[in-house]
C-alpha cells in the first residue's frame, strides 16, 4: 500500500517507534493522520509536527479504542491503515508476578490488537480494502528471558496478526507485524535495569526509532507480513525451528552467563 492519499491511525505515537513512524509516514502525504497515546501532551506535540489529530487513548480499554476510531472517522473519513503500536514491558520475572500487572500487560499487548481489529475490520471488509499493522517484538518469535509476561503477550500478538493475515486476505485485508530486537526507546531504558534481559537485547545492534520506521514504511509498501529491522532475528528463528533443543540450550547458556556476570559485579 502506498500511503499517499490514505487515512492512517497510529497508537502509541507520543514517543519511540510510534512517533518515528508518524513522522516518516507524514512525508508520504497521507490524506489524514490520527495519532493516539495515553500521554496527550506528547502526542499533541507529534500531531503538530505532522498536521494530524491527537487523541488521548488508553488502549487497555476497548472503549477508548472505539472512541479513537470514531474520532478518526470524523476527522478523516474511512480508515485505510490502523497501526496498533502501543505496548508496555509489563512485569519482569516469571509466574510470581502480580495478577494485576500480568492482566494489564495482556490487555495492552494482546487485547488492544483484537479490539482494534474488531473496530476497523468490518468497514475495511465491506469496501474490500484495508491494512492492519501491529508492533510485536522479536520476543514474540523467540523469547524474552527476563520477562515471562512480555514473552507470552508478544507471542500472542504475532499469532493475532498471523490469524488475520490468513483469514482476511481474500477480503482485501493486508497485515504487517513488526518484530524488532533492541530499539532506542524509553522501554529499552527500563529494560536495562535487568542484567539478564539486557545481555540478550544488547547482543546485537541497537537501532534508532527512525531506522525502524523506515523498515515499517518499506514493508507496508511491499505489503510484506513480517518486518524484521534486525536481520539476525530471521536467522535466530530459523535456528529455533531447525533445532529447538539446541536453541534452548543456547538460551540457557546466555542466561547462565548473564547471571554469573551479575553476581560478580
Amino acid at each position: 500500500m502506498l500511503l499517499a492519499g490514505r487515512h492512517l491511525v497510529i497508537t502509541g505515537a507520543g514517543s519511540g517507534i510510534g512517533r518515528a513512524v508518524a513522522l516518516r509516514a507524514a512525508a508520504d502525504n497521507p490524506r489524514a493522520i490520527v495519532l493516539a497515546d495515553v500521554n496527550l501532551g506528547a502526542v499533541e506535540a507529534v500531531a503538530r509536527e505532522v498536521g494530524g489529530l491527537a487523541v488521548h487513548a488508553d488502549v487497555s480499554r476497548e472503549q477508548d479504542i472505539r472512541e479513537l476510531v470514531d474520532r478518526a472517522r470524523e476527522f478523516g473519513g474511512p480508515i485505510d491503515l490502523f497501526y496498533s503500536n502501543a505496548g508496555i514491558a509489563g512485569p519482569g520475572g516469571g509466574p510470581e508476578a502480580p495478577d494485576d500487572e500480568l492482566e494489564r500487560a495482556w490487555r495492552i499487548n494482546v487485547m488492544a490488537h483484537i479490539w482494534a481489529a474488531r473496530a476497523v475490520l468490518p468497514e475495511m471488509v465491506e469496501r474490500g480494502d484495508g491494512y492492519l499493522v501491529s508492533t510485536a517484538s522479536a520476543a514474540g518469535l523467540l523469547t524474552q528471558v527476563s520477562a515471562l509476561a512480555y514473552s507470552y503477550t508478544k507471542h500472542a500478538a504475532v499469532a493475532i496478526a498471523e490469524w488475520i493475515a490468513i483469514n482476511y486476505a481474500e477480503a482485501g485485508i493486508r497485515v504487517s507485524c513488526l518484530c524488532p530486537l533492541a530499539v532506542r526507546t524509553p522501554m529499552l531504558d527500563l529494560a536495562m535495569d535487568d542484567r539478564v534481559g539486557a545481555s540478550v537485547m544488547l547482543a546485537d545492534e541497537v537501532l534508532e526509532p527512525a531506522d525502524v520506521a523506515e523498515a515499517v514504511i518499506q514493508a507496508i509498501g511491499e505489503e510484506r507480513f513480517l518486518i524484521l529491522p534486525h536481520e539476525i532475528v530471521g536467522k535466530y528463528v530459523a535456528l529455533k525451528g531447525g533445532d529447538h533443543e539446541r536453541w534452548l540450550q543456547g538460551m540457557r547458556r546466555v542466561v547462565r552467563d548473564a547471571r554469573s556476570s551479575s553476581h560478580q559485579c
